[in-house]
C-alpha cells in the first residue's frame, strides 16, 4: 500500500466533503455594509444605495481570499447592473464599470439565463434550441419501433423537466410571447405525437412547482428561504381564507 499524501491546501474537487469544507471555509466571509449580502462566495448583491461601496467589497473579498490561501480569479469575474424596467434608476444610467471586471447583459445562475432586465427570453431560446434538438432523437425512438406510451415517458423525462427546471425562479418573469412560445412548442410535440394531449398544461406544471416550494419553505424552518417569509397575520376575516397565514406584501 502506497503511503498517504498529505494535503496542505483545498480538497480534491467533487469529494465528498466538499460541501462541509466550503461552508467551514467561508463561515467568515462577511459584507462590510449590512445591506450587502453574499450568494455563494462567487455571487455578491449590492443594492444601488450602497454601489459606492464596491470597491471595499472586493478589497474585503481579496483580503479573505489571501488569508485563506485562495486568490480572485478578475479575468473569470463578470459585473451585471440589474434595472427593473420604467424605474427611475434606469433614467440616469449605470454607474461606471468596476476595474478589472467585465460587464455583462446576462448572466447565467444555475441553469437560469437573465437579462440585466429581468428579462428570461434567452433563457427560453436555450431551452427551445435544446428541447427541439431532443425532438429528433424522440423521432429516432420512433423509428426503431418504440411504443407511443413509452415516447410520452421519455418527453416527460428529457424535455419537460428540461423546460420546467427551476421554474419557481423564472416563471414569473416570462413575458407573453415567452409563454406563447413555450406553449406552441408543446402544443407542436403533442400534434406530432411526443406529448400526450391529456397532459397538463405548462402553466399548471409551474403554478404545481411554485406550491411545492413553498410548502417546503413554510415546513421547514431550517430551509434557506424560510427567513425571508412574512410575518404571520394576526387579523383573520370573515372571507375566504387564502392558502397561508402569512400578511402579503405591501
Amino acid at each position: 500500500m502506497s503511503a498517504l499524501k498529505a494535503i496542505s491546501a483545498s480538497i480534491v474537487q467533487g469529494s465528498a466533503v466538499g460541501p462541509v469544507s466550503y461552508v467551514t471555509t467561508t463561515s467568515d466571509l462577511h459584507p462590510v455594509s449590512q445591506t450587502n449580502f453574499n450568494i455563494k462566495v462567487r455571487r455578491r448583491h449590492v443594492p444601488a444605495i450602497k454601489i459606492h461601496s464596491c470597491s471595499s467589497e472586493l478589497s474585503n473579498i481579496d483580503n479573505w481570499a489571501s488569508k485563506n490561501n485562495l486568490q480572485l480569479n478578475r479575468a473569470k469575474s463578470i459585473e451585471i447592473i440589474f434595472v427593473r424596467p420604467r424605474s427611475k434608476a434606469s433614467l440616469h444610467g449605470p454607474p461606471p464599470v468596476i476595474s478589472g471586471f467585465t460587464r455583462v447583459q446576462s448572466i447565467k445562475m444555475l441553469g437560469v439565463t437573465f437579462s440585466r432586465k429581468f428579462s428570461v427570453s434567452q433563457h427560453v431560446d436555450k431551452l427551445l434550441a435544446t428541447c427541439s434538438q431532443s425532438l429528433f432523437a424522440l423521432r429516432t425512438l420512433r423509428q426503431h419501433g418504440l411504443p407511443d406510451d413509452a415516447l410520452h415517458a421519455v418527453f416527460q423525462a428529457i424535455v419537460i423537466n428540461r423546460l420546467s427546471h427551476a421554474s419557481p425562479a423564472w416563471w414569473g418573469f416570462a413575458s407573453a410571447d415567452d409563454r406563447h412560445r413555450l406553449v406552441a412548442f408543446l402544443r407542436r410535440s403533442a400534434r406530432l405525437g411526443y406529448r400526450a394531449n391529456s397532459a397538463a398544461t405548462f402553466a399548471n406544471i409551474c403554478d404545481d412547482a411554485d406550491y411545492q416550494l413553498f410548502e417546503r419553505i413554510t415546513s421547514n424552518s431550517q430551509h434557506i428561504l424560510h427567513p425571508l417569509l412574512p410575518p404571520e397575520r394576526e387579523q383573520h376575516y370573515s372571507l375566504r381564507e387564502p392558502g397561508h397565514n402569512y400578511q402579503l406584501p405591501e
